[in-house]
Order: C-alpha cells, then structure tokens, then sequence
C-alpha cells in the first residue's frame, strides 16, 4: 500500500500511467473536467508527487557560461542558473571579458516561443547588467515576485529610485519612478528609462513593474491575490506589448517562485484559447529551459488550486456603472437549481474558505489564554493573529483574540476583534497601542451597566485606567445621528525593569473611537445604512489626517458585524480606484483569517446594498471634493 496505507499500487498505476507507459499528465485537461482532476488528486495525494517527480526528472542541459569563475559569483544560487543554448546574452562590454553574461534564461508560453525573460533578482554587483538586459530586450513590464528583504536577508536589491531620490544612475541608462499605485498584496510603478545616446541624445521608454509583495520564502500566496495580480498585469501588458517584446519575471534567485507564476499565467493564456490546462507537460517544459523552476511539491499543488480557483470562480468584478443591472440580475432565481446569484456565490465562498485546526491556533487554546476568548470554537490563527508587545505584568501573555484582515490597498488594514470581557480591557488598549492603531470602529451598543459586555473606554470626561499600565484621557468627543466619536490619549507606564534601565520611553499615543449607535443587538442589519456609510467616510477622512494605522474592528463577539464593515470598505476603495464592484473576492479575502466573518446570506447581500448606496449617494459627491 502507498499514500498511507489509503491506495493499492495497482490502482496509483492504473491512474496515473496511460497504455503506453507515459504519465496520464502528458494529455492536456479540458477545462470541464478541470476541477474533477483536481478532486482526483485531492483524494490521492500521491498522483501529484509521481507527476512533479516525473516533471523534474529532464534531461539537463549545459550550463559551461553559468559556471565560468568569472560568472559565478553573478549567480546568487548556484542551483538556479542558466543553460547555455536560451541564456540571454548581453552586449559584450569593451575590455570586460564575459561581460555577456547574465543569469537569465528566455523561456516559451503554452502559445508563443520566447515568451518570457526569467532572471534571479538583481545583486550590488549584477544590477547594472539587469538594466542592460531591459534596455537590450526593448522589456516594457517586469514582474516581481519576492520582497527585497525577507527572513532577515537581502533577497533582492531595490533596483529603482525610493521615493526620496528623483531618479538614479546604473550604468549609462537613468531611472526614475513616474507613478506608484498600492494595493494590499501587489505595488504597480511606472517606470522612466532614458539612455544617453551621443553629448546631447537621449532615448526614453517608460515601462511597468509589478511587485508582488506579500510571497514570502518557503511558503505559498493565497491564490485569490495572485490571480488578480496576474488579471492587472494582463490587463495593461496586453495592449502595450510592441514587437512582441518578452515579459521579465524574477524572484530572489529566478527559480521556485518564478516557475509557479509562470506555470499559472501560461496555462490560463492556454485555456482563453483552447479551454484546456497542461499543467504537468508545462513542468517539463520549465524545467527543459532553467534549472530549479517550481522548487516543491507544495508549489506545484499550489498551481493546481490556483487554476481550479479559477475555473470555479473566473472573473467576479464588474464596471461600476453595471451595478444596478447587475444586482438586478443576481436577484433572480435559476429555475434548475432553485438559488439566485448571490445564493450561489455564498454558497461558493463557504466551500473555498479555508478551515484551520486546533494546532493552528495553538495559542488561544493554551490554558492561560483560553478564557480570554468569548467563545472557544472563535479562536485566532497564530500564523495572522497580532502579538501584544507592551509588558503588563508576569501574569500578562502575548495573546488577545484578534486577526488581522486585508484591505484593497494595505496588507492588514484591520484588525478585528470582540468586545472585551472583563479581564481583557488592557489588553484591548495595548493591541491599539503597540500597533499604533488609527482608529476604532465599534459596531455595537449593549446594554448600559451590561456584566456581560463591560465598558472599555472613559465614556465621561475623566481620564480612566485600564490594566496595570494603559491610562486613557479623553480629549474630546461629538455625538451626531446614529454616530457617537471620542478622541482618546493613551498613556502608558513603564514597568518592566529591563525597560526601566535601557531607559526605554512610552510616548503617548492619540487615537479616535467611532461607536455606531443604530445597529441593535439581536439586528442583522442597521436600522440606517446611510448611518454606516456616513460612518466609513468618517473614519477615512480622519485616517487622510494622520497616518494610516490599522482600524481596529470592534463588534459583540468579533465575528458578525466585522466582515461587513471590512468587506464593504475594500469594495467602496475599489469603485474609487479602479470603477469596479467585486464584493465576492473582498468578502473571500476579509475570511481568510476569519472563516466565521460574514456568517450569513443576508450579511453577504448587505455589502451589495452597502456599495450601491455608496455610488448612489456619495460617489459622484466625493470624487468632486478631490478634484
């Protein structure tokens, strides 16, 4: 027996080798039966590790110009070089000697040869040569996968000007940075090149880079970003692609990450033309043009979700412009199934949001912690809970029951959280304080005098203590319809010796409450919409006058309520960025962290009513102010 015990040799082999001897992978999978040959492999693992070990087990080729002693310093893993017979090959420089040389391979799609230029992120050393591939190769979109830091090192220099240097110099060609738009997982910068052709010629291309910025080492990103980095790259580079010039992707050494991105970009430009994926001869073909694409087995499963992602979910966004229409359309029921659009897309988001186990969420189980949740079975992964940071006491621990959720342009916009119980107001304001939260958003009213819900902040003018070390004074406070605001200092004491001697200081820290008072315990919905929408504008125009720290998310018990606000404002950003509505991904991203986050149908059809009442009322009224 293999795969644990679950699956007969006979029965792997007769699944995984055709008649002929040749892995069943060598067929290209029609799109239809797409997710059932991922279903497959869920339910026997081992199809996928004979599959990628049959993949990276190619014929190798030469690489004598990567392992030259002048070259080998150039490549920063030896395992992720370049063959020689489709290396790029640079202009050689006068009097340098193997100055054609750069660790960078052409690589084809599924439909065009040469296609892309993959390439190790560029090092002290071998970043001019990296700007003399791009100018060489008439390259307009560079794709980024892997931050410049990462686990304590340098994965890759910034090859371009930070935003306090107008432009920089690397060889004989300037850069400069036009335009950088943010967003939570991916940065888009256009990018000047101009190169000095005689005394007074120069030549200028401009060109896009997409960073990915949230694919850490060793571990995978969640699909959901990566295939809407991939829709925003496709969307520009697709018209501004000139003399078929190729794409240049890199990671930190041109290998794991690089091929995984490929792998997914390719397969889907084959399936708009053939409506079929090729996942496993499109390993081959990475491996036969560099060395250490697609690095794990992890990886590649990973390629296989992503794609399945895609086929269950395809393109959710629509032009702002539809949305009336479109809600219109979502409303009604098809007469097989018996369910309407927003049914369906629920229905699709619960069967795709993942479920974490005890182990994941270690620390909220642990016995000193346990009763600082509210409920046992609403417990935060360790892996995206925030850690509290200020020294409270011996008995304090690092854990509050709080996660972190993404917004549409910042990684860990929010943190959501419940009501604090009645040992757990200080650990409530350390959480704001240690991460210099900008505001909180309280989403519910209890009772006055409530055991089960105790105040946690200084509801008259007096300053009030909250724990051994957090002092909060009010400063001021306006109460309109529907919307109560304090502005709040918070105070903290030194207490830890350690501290004391270093003689570490607390500054102290200012940070505005919002409490929405029309949304009754026991409602699924607010009494008032307007009242919500009129709150999120609130809390960003006081966010545009400070920094933009996180918005702590507070409601009853940290799962209903929060999800709504959180969803609600990364669809309101996308409107005002981009003129699209795509409340099915920002409600799968705000549950990633949080499975129990939008816990209902009729949460999940608010965030609709919430984004038409925002372009209804406030659009056109708040693009006019910012002009």
């Amino acid at each position: 027996m293999l795969n644990s015990g679950l699956l007969p040799l006979y029965f792997i082999i007769r699944f995984a080798v055709g008649p002929n001897g040749v892995i069943s992978g060598d067929k290209k999978i029609p799109k239809e039966c797409f997710v059932k040959h991922c279903d497959q492999r869920r339910k026997y693992p081992v199809l996928y590790k004979l599959e990628f070990q049959a993949a990276v087990k190619v014929e190798t080729h030469s690489c004598r110009h990567a392992t030259k002693p002048n070259n080998k310093e150039k490549n920063q893993n030896p395992k992720c070089i370049a063959y020689d017979y489709n290396r790029v090959v640079l202009d050689q420089l006068p009097d340098v000697p193997d100055s054609d040389y750069i660790n960078a391979s052409y690589v084809d799609s599924l439909l065009k040869p040469n296609a892309y230029i993959v390439t190790q992120g560029p090092t002290e050393n071998t970043v001019n040569d990296f700007w003399r591939m791009i100018w060489q190769e008439n390259a307009c979109c560079i794709v980024m996968l892997t931050k410049t830091f990462d686990f304590i090192k340098v994965m890759c220099i910034q090859y371009w000007p930070s935003a306090k240097v107008n432009s920089e110099n690397y060889g004989d060609l300037n850069i400069s940075v036009l335009h950088e738009e943010e967003l939570a997982n991916f940065h888009i910068r256009t990018i000047q090149v101009v190169k000095k052709q005689g005394t007074n010629e120069e030549e200028t291309r401009t060109l896009l880079q997409f960073h990915y910025t949230e694919w850490p080492c060793h571990t995978c990103p969640f699909s959901n970003a990566i295939l809407e980095f991939r829709r925003r790259m496709r969307a520009v580079v697709g018209s501004r692609l000139q003399h078929d010039s190729p794409i240049v992707v890199h990671c930190n050494d041109g290998g794991g990450r690089s091929g995984v991105y490929l792998s997914i970009d390719a397969n889907l430009e084959l399936a708009e033309e053939e409506d079929c994926y090729d996942v496993f001869g499109y390993l081959k073909t990475l491996r036969q043009s560099r060395k250490g694409m697609v690095e794990t087995l992890n990886q590649y499963k990973f390629i296989y979700d992503t794609l399945e992602e895609f086929v269950l979910c395809g393109f959710s966004w629509f032009p702002v412009k539809e949305l009336s229409q479109k809600l219109k359309q979502k409303s009604m029921k098809d007469p097989e199934t018996k369910l309407n659009e927003y049914q369906r897309e629920y229905q699709q988001i619960c069967k795709m949001t993942p479920r974490f186990t005890i182990g994941d969420c270690a620390g909220g189980h642990r016995g000193d912690n346990r009763e600082k949740n509210r409920d046992v079975l609403i417990v935060p992964p360790d892996n995206f809970r925030p850690y509290l940071t200020s020294f409270q006491g011996n008995t304090f621990t690092d854990y509050i029951n709080a996660v972190f959720v993404d917004g549409y342009t910042k990684p860990r916009e929010y943190i959501v959280t419940e009501w604090p119980i009645k040992h757990t107001p200080g650990d409530f304001w350390s959480l704001v304080y240690d991460y210099e939260c900008s505001a909180v958003v309280v989403l519910c009213l209890p009772p006055r005098d409530s055991q089960q819900y105790p105040p946690f902040w200084p509801e008259g003018r007096h300053s009030k203590k909250y724990g051994p070390v957090f002092t909060i004074d009010h400063i001021s406070h306006n109460h309109y319809a529907n919307i109560k605001t304090w502005l709040f200092r918070i105070n903290k004491k030194i207490v830890s010796l350690t501290e004391l001697m270093a003689g570490v200081k607390a500054p102290p820290r200012t940070v505005q409450l919002f409490q929405l008072t029309c949304w009754p315990m026991g409602h699924r919905v607010p009494t008032s919409t307007n009242s919500l929408v009129e709150l999120m504008n609130m809390v960003e125009r006081w966010r545009q006058r400070i920094d933009y720290g996180p918005v702590v998310v507070v409601s009853h018990d940290g799962r209903g309520r929060c999800g709504v606000y959180c969803s609600a404002n990364a669809c309101i950003e996308q409107v005002i960025q981009h003129g699209e509505v795509d409340v099915f991904q920002a409600v799968k991203t705000v549950r990633r962290h949080r499975p129990q986050l939008i816990e209902n149908m009729t949460e999940y059809k608010y965030c609709y009513d919430l984004v038409l009442h925002y372009v209804l009322h406030y659009l056109n009224k708040d693009q006019k102010e910012k002009k």
